[in-house]
C-alpha cells in the first residue's frame, strides 16, 4: 500500500491483579481503505473464556470493511462471538477511518477520546448501570460504574453507541485506564512524544489499579509512510 499515510499508533497493555490478562486490541489496513481500523476489546470476567472473546471480538471488528461501518463491525464481532460458542464475552470499542478522522462504535464501557495534542476529549458514554442512573439523576452505587448495560454478546442494533471525530489523534482505553486515571493525568501522559500508551498503562497499575489496564494511542497524522511503535502485549490463556 506505498503512498498510503499512516499515523504513528502505540498500544501496550499490562496486567494487574487477575488471574489473566483479558484485554486484546487488533488493527487492520485493508486495501483501498482511507487507513486502519482499530478496535480495544476487554472480557468480561477473568477466566480462558473472556480472553477468547475479547481476541475474537477484536479481530472481527478491526477487519470489517470500512465501507460497512462501525456499528457493522460491532455486529461481526457478535457473530464471531456467537460461532465460536460458549458463554465467553467482551466490550469493545472500534475506530473506523474515514477523510480526515474517524467513526467510533462501542458497546459497554470500553472508550475513545480526541487528541488535540495537548488535551483529551471522551467521544464515547460508558454503558453502565451508574451511567444510565447518573443521566436521570438518580443515585448510583461505586459499583454499577463496573456493571455494564450491553456487551458485544448481548447488544441489539439500536443499542449500539457512535461517534465521530474529524482531525486530531485518537486514543481507545479498557476501564483499567480510564477509571484509575484523571483526565488532566491522561492528558499529563499523553504529552510524553513515543510514550503515550506505555505511560498510561504503566501509571494506572502503579498506582493501584486493579484490573488490566490496555490503551491504544494514534498520534496526529504527520509522517507519509506507515510507522509502527508496539509495546508486548501479554495475551490471555
Amino acid at each position: 500500500m506505498a503512498g498510503t499515510r499512516y499515523p504513528r499508533w502505540h498500544t501496550a497493555s499490562a496486567q494487574g491483579p487477575r488471574e489473566r490478562n483479558a484485554d486484546a486490541v487488533s488493527a487492520y489496513a485493508l486495501a483501498g481503505a482511507p487507513g486502519i481500523t482499530f478496535a480495544l476489546a476487554d472480557g468480561v470476567g477473568d477466566d480462558p473464556g473472556a480472553g477468547r472473546a475479547a481476541q475474537t471480538a477484536a479481530a472481527a471488528a478491526a477487519r470489517t470493511p470500512v465501507s460497512e461501518g462501525p456499528v457493522a463491525a460491532i455486529l461481526n464481532a457478535q457473530r464471531a462471538l456467537r460461532e465460536l460458542g460458549g458463554t465467553g464475552d467482551a466490550v469493545l470499542v472500534v475506530a473506523m477511518p474515514f477523510a480526515g478522522g474517524y467513526r467510533i462504535a462501542w458497546v459497554g464501557d470500553a472508550r475513545a477520546y480526541a487528541w488535540n495534542g495537548s488535551m483529551v476529549r471522551r467521544l464515547t458514554v460508558d454503558h453502565t448501570l451508574a451511567e444510565y442512573f447518573r443521566s436521570r439523576h438518580q443515585p448510583y452505587t461505586p459499583r454499577m460504574e463496573h456493571m455494564v448495560t450491553t456487551s458485544v454478546r448481548t447488544t441489539k442494533p439500536h443499542e449500539i453507541g457512535t461517534s465521530e471525530v474529524v482531525g486530531g489523534g485518537l486514543l481507545l482505553t479498557s476501564d483499567g485506564v480510564h477509571k484509575v486515571l484523571p483526565p488532566a493525568t491522561i492528558d499529563e501522559l499523553l504529552g510524553d512524544p513515543g510514550r503515550g500508551a506505555a505511560a498510561l498503562v504503566e501509571t494506572a497499575i502503579a498506582i493501584g489499579g486493579s484490573d488490566n489496564a490496555t490503551a491504544l494511542f494514534v498520534e496526529q497524522p504527520e509522517v507519509d509512510v506507515a510507522y509502527v511503535v508496539t509495546e508486548r502485549f501479554p495475551v490471555a490463556a
